[in-house]
């Protein structure tokens, strides 16, 4: 039996959206509940700390902020393609850039 994926997020996230590519990618069916930031629902504490989407919900364990997402759907679903390069180096520049890209947003989402 398949765990239960749920992506905790907000249509216009471009980090939310980062997840919602990864896990189209690995081809990973999930369900997307939409969050009302105003308003945030209980599954939204998931994410103790910020209390921000996006949360990837695996198996009832939230995993939070999106470069940390792509690496969990990189590991957990490693059939097929990666995501990130094998190499240690070149997966650390890939996520500099991530970073650097996330700096660059000043959404407070």
């Amino acid at each position: 039996m398949a765990k239960a994926v749920v992506l905790l997020d907000l249509w216009v996230s471009p980090f939310g959206q980062r997840c919602q590519i990864a896990l189209a990618e690995k081809g990973v069916a999930y369900e997307y509940k939409e969050q009302d930031l105003s308003n945030k629902s209980p599954p939204l504490q998931a994410n103790p700390v910020h209390k921000k989407i996006p949360v990837l919900i695996h198996d009832c364990k939230p995993v939070c902020e999106s470069l940390i997402i792509v690496q969990y759907i990189d590991e957990v679903w490693s059939d097929g393609a990666p995501l990130l390069p094998a190499d240690p180096y070149a997966r650390a520049q890939a996520c500099f850039w991530g970073d650097f890209i996330d700096k660059k947003f000043t959404l407070d989402i």
